[in-house]
Order: C-alpha cells, then structure tokens, then sequence
C-alpha cells in the first residue's frame, strides 16, 4: 500500500483535541477573551513600570485576538486557546517580566530600524 492511499485514511482519524465543533471552539475563544478583559485592572497594578491605560489595555488584547481571526481548523484554535490560557496564567501569577509584558502591545515598536543608505550606515558606524 503506496503513501497516497494510507494519507486520506490517516487524516480521517485525527480528532479535535477539545472542542467538538466550532460552536463551541468559539465559546472556548470567547469566555478566554472575557478572562483577559477581566484581568486587565490586576494586570495594571501587577505590572505598573509598563504604565498603560485600560482602553489601551483593551486594545492590545482585542489587536492578539483578532491577529488569529482567519483560522479555521479546530485544533489549530485548540492549540491557540491552550497556549492563551497559559499566557493567562503567567501573567496573572505574576510569572512574567515586566519587559516580557510589554510584547502584549504589538503596536509599541521597540526594534531600532537598520539603516538603509550608505551614509545612515556610515554615520551608525556599520
């Protein structure tokens, strides 16, 4: 029996690994999303140095959810669920940085941009 034949019957046997359907896929996203809002005072006082306001709070988390809206696949928004609660998790038990907490606002550019022309990198020193 060739690959090709064995490969539509192996991927009929994978299975979601929590969510049965995409209802309730959907539930699982939404009650995370609920949780990360309602942490968002705790996040302020915890991690106080990042001096953020809760609407631009509100923003970087809606910004990371709408980031994985065009996936489809039920394990692959299992997968990402997981990996949101535990960062849930780290953040509420305070085992993250402060400097690790600032990677929640995509929209604050850290990265120095490389110069681009000769002499940017000459005065730069490249």
């Amino acid at each position: 029996m060739s690959l090709t034949t064995r490969l539509p019957q192996t991927l009929k046997q994978v299975r979601p690994v929590l969510s049965a359907d995409h209802g309730e896929a959907k539930r699982r996203v939404l009650n995370l999303y609920k949780i990360w809002l309602r942490q968002i005072p705790y996040i302020r006082v915890d991690y106080i140095k990042n001096n953020w306001t809760e609407t631009r709070l509100r923003d970087a988390i809606k910004e990371n959810f709408m980031r994985n809206k065009h996936v489809t696949d039920l394990r692959v928004i299992d997968l990402l669920v997981v990996r949101g609660q535990m960062d849930f998790v780290e953040t509420a038990e305070i085992w993250r940085q402060q400097h690790n907490t600032a990677t929640m606002d995509r929209k604050k550019d850290t990265y120095k941009k490389k110069p681009v022309g000769f002499l940017e990198r000459f005065y730069e020193g490249h």
